[in-house]
């Protein structure tokens, strides 16, 4: 089992459902023509509270695994007070049209820009576990729901079963329905995937659904009531974003990729290298040397890797 898996597991075997999530969205300015680089990040000096790493992810709108990534070293159950913990909260742009909704399975986040405003608003999500994966598509939603049923697929049922858990045929709303309070329901697969709250406030950066993507619950109130229906959704798998900026300065930023099978170690799996991405390595302006440095270390922070 890899560390993160198992960290990770630890983590929300401790966590209780009620803490009250204070962050608010992470809202940016889009950068200009031919930029794709947001965001700074910050150091913050754990304070003296008895916060788990999940606890101040949540407070500054970051996912467990990004916490992780960029803090290999912490005690996720009890960060040192005293010591530094990055915000990863500097990223690259998807290489997608800034339209709608994008989210980025390897990186557990949903880039949100909101039609007729020069902005991009940044979520922290959860997304499929193993064996129920949130598949790659282009979709749209065709139905916003507030306060929701959930009635489980014959797949989702059988494998509760599996484990021990009988589920009802429908989860009436309120306070026990594990898809909260809002959902925006995706037109792919016949409306199969939704994009939801959740009834616990842990496992937002992790993978942990059936197959739909989840936020926070102050997070799906925001996007429930600003995303409308017919709003474009394109979901990617892509652990290796990279970009030039005006300025000629070159930066790679490298995710975990998705495990496919329960022997694989995030850290250690190889990576896909796409035609882009081999194309950006071999350019003779970049430091090649750098960027697989990076795509060991996989630290989901934008590294410039000029020569």
């Amino acid at each position: 089992m890899n560390r993160v898996f198992a960290v990770c597991k630890a983590v929300l075997a401790i966590l209780f459902i009620g803490q009250a999530t204070i962050a608010q969205a992470m809202e940016y300015p889009l950068p200009s023509s031919g930029s794709r680089l947001i965001g700074e990040n910050r150091v913050l000096i754990v304070p003296d509270d008895g916060r788990s790493l999940e606890r101040i992810a949540a407070d500054y709108q970051i996912g467990l695994i990004g916490m992780l990534e960029a803090n290999p070293d912490v005690d996720p159950l009890l960060p040192k007070a005293g010591s530094e913990l990055i915000l990863p909260l500097k990223m690259i742009l998807p290489d997608t049209p800034r339209e709608g909704i994008v989210i980025n399975l390897s990186e557990l986040r949903l880039y949100y820009y909101p039609k007729g405003k020069n902005s991009v608003i940044v979520y922290p999500i959860g997304i499929g576990q193993l064996g129920r994966d949130t598949p790659v598509m282009v979709t749209q939603i065709t139905e916003r729901k507030a306060n929701p049923t959930w009635t489980p697929t014959a797949n989702i049922r059988k494998n509760y079963a599996a484990e021990g858990i009988t589920l009802p045929a429908v989860i009436p709303a309120g306070p026990d329905n594990p898809m909260g309070l809002f959902a925006l329901r995706l037109a792919a697969a016949g409306g199969t995937y939704l994009i939801h709250g959740t009834n616990a406030d842990f496992g937002i950066g992790l993978r942990v659904s059936s197959g739909c993507i989840r936020l926070r619950p102050n997070d799906i109130e925001e996007l429930f009531n600003t995303v409308p229906v017919g709003t474009r959704v394109q979901v990617i798998n892509e652990p290796i974003k990279t970009t030039i900026e005006p300025d000629g300065q070159r930066y790679v930023e490298v995710h975990q990729p998705l495990s496919k099978s329960e022997n694989d170690d995030p850290q250690t799996k190889p990576i896909e290298i796409s035609a882009n991405v081999a194309t950006f390595i071999n350019n003779s302006a970049t430091d090649a040397a750098k960027v697989n440095t990076e795509i060991s270390r996989r630290s989901g922070l934008p590294l410039q890797v000029n020569k």
